[in-house]
């Protein structure tokens, strides 16, 4: 049954697929541990064992609550030699679950001409609505030229951009920090992209801390660059961040949970007692994400 987007409270923008998805019970060497930092980091419980909500299980908890969720796997096999998730499993589980779930997909964008291949393959034959990008745990600049010939089919497909931006819980408090290297996903080298792509639909995800303001400022300078609202409940938001959402910025802030770090129930919690005013509060929990999607 497909998306009735009038049934639904809201539309989570920022969710993630992460197992079983044909690796079952096996894990790569250090996988474990970098669940159990994660877990550590956002205070759940939700991979501390190792095992995280499958696709199928994600579908059926948003179901319950009526919000539709766009969800993705993330591609890092070069910098964390952990086996990506397969894309087209995902968006076949999405296929399953299309009255409330809707398929991203994710390609470290290192892997160039095979990158923009497989994109292409995947927005065509699967139904691919947009794509994860991970700077910090892929290890890229945004603006890097290698990336460049992936975003021109992305462009050219009509389909979302997702660029993780600001600090990171992967791989907080481990040894080095687990080789995560923070500088990557600073926003303002997609202000480049958002100039050499003026047609690619971008959205920046997360509070950009510590470079909030910069991420603001490309988002209201650039029409073609959002922002989501995942990876932190909205009582710990900027007071800057909170004030353009209620202003200049109201019709480009997305719902967003980073599901299942953070859960729907902890954040729209939260939301509730935040300082958004009545009226953007429906744009930011489902209107924005509607238009942008155009469901």
């Amino acid at each position: 049954m497909p998306l009735n987007v009038d049934e639904l409270v809201a539309i989570d923008i920022h969710t993630h697929a992460e197992e079983p998805c044909k690796h079952g019970e096996t894990r790569d060497d250090g996988y474990m541990e970098f669940q159990a930092g994660m877990a550590k980091y956002f205070g759940n419980p939700a991979g501390a064992d190792g095992m995280l909500p499958s696709p199928g299980q994600t579908a059926a908890y948003f179901r319950e609550r009526k919000i539709g969720a766009v969800i993705f796997p993330v591609d890092t096999e070069r910098e964390t030699g952990f086996h990506r998730y397969s894309n087209e499993e995902v968006a076949e589980i999405c296929a399953e679950n299309d009255d409330i779930l809707i398929p991203f997909a994710s390609i470290d964008p290192w892997k160039g001409k095979m990158a923009a291949r497989e994109a292409r393959r995947l927005i065509r034959d699967f139904g691919v609505r947009g794509f994860k990008f991970h700077p910090t745990m892929q290890g890229f600049w945004p603006n890097d030229r290698m990336a460049y010939p992936f975003y021109e089919v992305l462009e050219e497909e009509g389909v979302i951009t997702l660029f993780h931006t600001g600090q990171t819980g992967v791989g907080s408090g481990m040894r080095g920090g687990m080789g995560m290297r923070l500088k990557y996903s600073h926003p303002m080298s997609i202000d480049d992209v958002a100039v050499d792509f003026p047609d690619l639909k971008i959205i920046m995800a997360h509070p950009s801390f510590p470079w909030q303001e910069e991420a603001l400022a490309v988002a209201q300078h650039k029409p073609n660059v959002y922002i989501d609202l995942s990876g932190w409940s909205p009582k710990y938001f900027p007071e800057i961040l909170v004030k353009y959402a209620n202003s200049m910025l109201k019709k480009k802030m997305l719902f967003g949970s980073d599901w299942p770090a953070i859960t729907p129930d902890r954040w729209l919690a939260d939301f509730e007692k935040a300082p958004f005013k009545d009226e953007v509060r429906p744009l930011i929990l489902k209107e924005n994400a509607k238009r942008l999607l155009n469901l």
